[in-house]
């Protein structure tokens, strides 16, 4: 099973950088390229402890949906989102949060498994590791730049207005 880990650096505190990585509105915007959009389940402001989104988007030239529950939660320390539902034989991302002094270090580890036994094997190697890569890079850019800026403001205060 491929891991992919990925560290982030983000000069905000570590509550801000926890809730805009369970924001759907923020994701949803980080993932606009795909035209993401969550079309069952929690489907805007913050998700929490067992709750779920499905999310339905366009990658490799097909429109797939992809179901993911929050399994555990620990604000603002860490959380983590499993596949219910979806083209994946199995995916699990863990999100850790790490408050140091200049800022947060966010730190994901992202566990997947394609179907179709050999072929997916290969899929894997070839390409799915280097997309998935790309796809939490971006992502954990934007959470970066809104965190890091007032932009984040419109993003979290909304929602608690």
């Amino acid at each position: 099973m491929p891991i992919i880990h990925l560290t982030t650096f983000i000069a905000a505190p570590a509550e801000r950088v926890f809730d805009l990585s369970r924001s759907i509105d923020l994701h949803k915007k980080s993932m606009s390229h795909t035209g993401e959009e969550a079309v069952a389940g929690v489907r805007a402001g913050l998700i929490n402890l067992h709750e779920s989104v499905t999310w339905k988007a366009r990658h490799f030239r097909k429109t797939r949906y992809m179901k993911v529950a929050i399994t555990a939660m620990e604000r603002p320390f860490s959380f983590t989102d499993e596949l219910e539902k979806g083209d994946l034989k199995s995916m699990k991302h863990e999100h850790f949060f790490k408050q140091i002094d200049n800022g947060t270090l966010m730190i994901d580890i992202f566990r997947f498994e394609a179907p179709y036994g050999f072929l997916g094997l290969i899929a894997n190697k070839l390409f799915l590791r280097k997309y998935f890569e790309k796809l939490l890079a971006m992502r954990n850019d934007q959470i970066r730049q809104y965190a890091e800026s007032d932009k984040w403001k419109f993003v979290l205060m909304a929602h608690n207005a």
